[in-house]
């Protein structure tokens, strides 16, 4: 035969024209005979009449002969044609043997053929409609459709909402607040959901859904609930170089960027003063729904000390300091309100060609000094202040009173 023979033992009874290959062995008749030869010549004889015949479209009547993991081999009287499983259905085929059985007469058209290789593909879901047909009269963006999970990749998940249509849920498009790194984390192959149509192209054949919008979005009550000013206590979720997640509920994280933890300077390891699971006051900045982002502070909690600096200044009154360091240009000094300025080494006296070195190595930390702030920049954070202006300024009050 031209296949494999399971069972020698059918051919018993079997009448059918053989090639003599062989009669005389060692002057024995002992003849060979080969029904292969013959049926390869008949059915090369078949395949050319067929192709002289046959044009894409035409529907010929074959039987199942073997299954392949890729489709279906039919004999089409002696040699075969391939019926793929992308032919088998419009819809999401993946076995085979769920649209034919071995030896099953079927009616089918052909799709392709390739004279050269002598290649024949056939089609068995052309004779119904194809869905894509009269699509957009069945269905519109943001319709709501029931639809069968039928693929999950790393970018989304594919559903089925009728047999050969089957569309793509983005992995952005599970969850308003969850952040679904897997479909399979909320879906699973065979389950039945209800997707919203996001978007389509017919001529690409392309679906676009969401699951998500079947859904409420919590976002549109995030306002009502955490409306701006408003003081919260909740949790540390997560903690980078740039500032804090609060999570605010299960699926809503506010920032706390480094910049609103304090008026003071910035705090260069936040993983040093604060861990996960901390609970921490704070209070509700700006809110972007749309954005689905919160923005929190904590130095918003207390009087910005930064204004009340500006204000020393405009009225140029003086302020008790005490030194917290020192450098070679001058010592570092905290106001009452706790922000540290930079008293200049030039701005210690008011005596020229005063031995300034001198006084800087006298003053110690924990020193205490009179000065009046002279510069604040709250955007650079910086603050200088001045005993040597405040000793003139002194100095001229006295003698205007002396005068």
């Amino acid at each position: 035969d031209l296949h494999r023979v399971e069972d020698p033992q059918s051919l018993l009874g079997l009448t059918s024209f053989f090639f003599l290959e062989r009669l005389y062995e060692r002057n024995k008749i002992n003849p060979v005979v080969n029904r292969k030869q013959y049926l390869q010549e008949h059915a090369d004889a078949a395949r050319e009449a067929f192709f002289q015949n046959a044009q894409v479209g035409y529907i010929v009547e074959g039987v199942v002969k073997s299954f392949a993991s890729f489709g279906v081999f039919i004999d089409l009287g002696g040699f075969d044609g391939l019926l793929h499983l992308n032919d088998m259905s419009w819809g999401h085929a993946t076995r085979p043997k769920d649209y034919a059985k071995k030896d099953q007469k079927l009616q089918l058209k052909i799709v392709r053929l390739d004279p050269e290789n002598k290649k024949i593909n056939l089609g068995l879901k052309y004779f119904q409609e194809d869905p894509w047909v009269g699509f957009e009269k069945r269905y519109h963006v943001d319709d709501i459709v029931e639809g069968r999970v039928t693929k999950l990749t790393d970018f989304g998940a594919f559903v089925e909402i009728e047999e050969g249509i089957e569309g793509l849920v983005h992995v952005s498009e599970l969850s308003w607040i969850k952040r679904i790194k897997h479909p399979k984390e909320v879906l699973s192959i065979g389950e039945k959901v209800r997707v919203c149509v996001l978007g389509y192209d017919t001529r690409e054949e392309r679906v676009s859904l969401g699951l998500k919008q079947t859904m409420e979005n919590p976002w549109n009550q995030i306002v009502q609930k955490y409306p701006v000013g408003q003081k919260i206590t909740k949790k540390v979720k997560k903690i980078t170089p740039a500032g804090l997640f609060i999570e605010l509920e299960e699926g809503v994280d506010g920032f706390l960027h480094a910049d609103d933890l304090s008026w003071g300077k910035r705090t260069q390891k936040l993983g040093s003063i604060f861990s996960v699971g901390d609970e921490v006051d704070v209070v509700i900045t700006e809110i972007l729904p749309e954005q689905h982002r919160i923005t929190l502070g904590m130095k918003q909690l207390q009087q910005n000390p930064w204004e009340e600096m500006i204000s020393l200044q405009h009225r140029g009154e003086p302020v008790e300091v005490e030194v917290v360091g020192k450098t070679d240009f001058g010592i570092f000094v905290q106001v009452p309100n706790g922000l540290e300025g930079l008293i200049h080494k030039r701005n210690l006296a008011n005596v020229q060609n005063a031995e300034l070195d001198t006084m800087l190595e006298n003053i110690t930390i924990g020193h205490k000094l009179i000065a009046i702030v002279i510069t604040v920049d709250e955007n650079k954070k910086r603050l200088a202040l001045s005993v040597r202006d405040h000793t003139i300024k002194q100095q001229n009050l006295e003698m205007g009173q002396y005068l």
